[in-house]
């Protein structure tokens, strides 16, 4: 990538270099919304006539990190369909959010169709079992951090992170929102419940900087309260075997 190229035409010429036989892409990520850093990679969707291969892939180009997610058109629908079944929408977001890069017979304007159509009816809902193991594993993380001594910092340190990813699932799930991972987790959580998310992310801070769980305790407290309430003894989970 040369001083005059911009992150687009980057993504477009990789694109035509390596995939000429694509049918449409688009740019997404943090480069698409105009957060990309230098070393940002270049999350690009490419479409692929049928006789191709769904897959992803990992390369890089003229120095730079770049992943593909590469679908044929008729995968696209059933792919869609397991996207938001993770309740995280990632590709489903990427074609909704993306910088179409090239769409020369409309395929790309029409799977972004698609995924707004998906993310219009939202994640689908947890299950009573799974909002009961949800309940009860969170409790457990209540628990232990509160009994955690922060002279055992690696063991308070994880079960932070643990509680942090549990609460957010449940709180993005209480108002049937998408969820997240990474630095999509603070991301979706505080669009979803700004209040609460910023109480979680307060108290893991907390804990990260202070060794003081109780910030992140009362803060796991009011998801618990907010679906329920803390759940220990009568829990059940059958084993699938």
């Amino acid at each position: 990538m040369n001083d005059q190229e911009t992150v687009e035409d980057h993504a477009l010429r990789l694109v035509t270099e390596r995939f000429p036989h694509a049918v449409g892409a688009l740019l997404g990520g943090s480069a698409a919304q105009g957060r990309a850093t230098p070393t940002s990679d270049l999350d690009i969707a490419i479409l692929l006539p049928d006789s191709d291969t769904s897959r992803r892939e990992v390369i890089r180009h003229d120095g730079r990190l770049a992943e593909l997610f590469l679908h044929t058109v008729a995968d696209m629908p059933e792919f869609f369909a397991w996207d938001r079944a993770r309740r995280r929408g990632t590709v489903l977001f990427l074609y909704d959010e993306g910088l179409i890069l090239t769409d020369p017979h409309g395929h790309v304007a029409r799977t972004r169709e698609q995924a707004r159509v998906v993310i219009a009816t939202g994640p689908p809902p947890l299950t009573p079992a799974e909002w009961e193991r949800g309940r009860y594993v969170l409790t457990c993380y209540l628990d232990d951090l509160a009994d955690t001594s922060p002279a055992n910092r690696y063991e308070q340190l994880s079960l932070a992170d643990h509680a942090l990813r549990e609460a957010a699932h449940l709180v993005t799930a209480h108002h049937g929102a998408w969820t997240g991972i990474g630095k999509w987790l603070p991301r979706r959580l505080l669009s979803a419940d700004p209040a609460r998310g910023t109480a979680l992310l307060d108290g893991h801070r907390s804990v990260a900087e202070h060794a003081d769980p109780m910030p992140m305790a009362t803060a796991v407290q009011q998801v618990l309260d907010l679906i329920g309430g803390p759940l220990r003894e009568g829990y059940t989970q059958r084993w699938d075997i």
